[in-house]
């Protein structure tokens, strides 16, 4: 019986438990079989982040995901019954519009999706939609600092809380996160002083990317670690495996396999 197997399913409340007693380990995954196989290395959290736009679907940045996007995507995650806590985004304009909507286009990836928890982009500005989730029964997981979907308005993927001002931007946005009733947030993209600052001051598990090591847990592109996204490499990504050159190297020998007539043989043959 695996390890898996034998753990407890996690949901939102153990994952808030861990807060300063056991770091989170989080993934994305956007398909069946990832889903399966970081299930197995015994991730709590699986994130099927929007990023799935810039490294599965091809997009320049994720503000071109749509719901439809995330909710196959997500669907295809929640067949594999994970042990892990499954976490879904709610992509650009799904949300901070009208509070309504944002209800609506959550509760979708819960019922329809199967997710467990969604995760929204924001602090100050979305507290009173994160409430309304909460308030509908829709955990929620707050995500600041560097917010993806703000690219156009950050004029890039950029640091932020590098000054004074920015930094005391960030924690509070952290903090509204918190007062909206977020089970957890997100630190992307901000200095590590600053991270372990937050993490100190909220009640929540901090999960930082591009965070440095103080935060409570830490999540990365499943892609990006084990560089089957060969586009660019951010700079806070530990490559673990370089998989994307092996499988280009196996689709070489099958090509070369196919053509000088060794594949198939009598063994893969009826």
């Amino acid at each position: 019986m695996s390890t898996v197997t034998k753990r407890r399913k996690i949901s939102t409340a153990s994952i808030r438990a861990r807060k300063g007693k056991e770091k989170i380990t989080s993934l994305t995954a956007y398909d069946y079989p990832t889903a399966k196989l970081v299930d197995a290395a015994g991730v709590e959290v699986i994130l099927v982040g929007d990023s799935l736009g810039m490294v599965a679907l091809g997009y320049p940045d994720t503000t071109h995901v749509t719901l439809d996007d995330m909710l196959h995507h997500t669907k295809a995650v929640s067949r594999a019954k994970p042990k892990a806590l499954l976490v879904s985004d709610l992509p650009f304009l799904t949300y901070g519009v009208t509070r309504r909507d944002t209800i609506l286009n959550a509760g979708r990836l819960i019922r329809e999706g199967g997710a467990e928890a969604v995760k929204l982009e924001g602090g100050v500005r979305v507290r009173e939609e994160i409430r309304a989730l909460v308030d509908c029964q829709i955990p929620v997981m707050g995500h600041v600092g560097l917010t993806p979907q703000s690219v156009h308005q950050f004029g890039g993927f950029k640091v932020q809380g590098k000054s004074e001002e920015g930094a005391d931007q960030v924690l509070r946005d952290a903090v509204a996160v918190q007062e909206g009733g977020a089970f957890s947030v997100v630190l992307e993209g901000i200095p590590s002083y600053l991270a372990s600052r937050i993490t100190r001051e909220v009640d929540i598990p901090t999960i930082g990317i591009g965070a440095g090591p103080d935060c409570d847990g830490q999540v990365l592109v499943t892609q990006d670690m084990l560089k089957l996204f060969r586009d660019f490499t951010p700079k806070f990504v530990k490559v673990y495996a370089d998989m994307g050159d092996e499988a280009v190297e196996a689709m070489e020998r099958y090509c070369r396999d196919v053509q000088n007539g060794t594949f198939p043989t009598e063994e893969h043959s009826f």
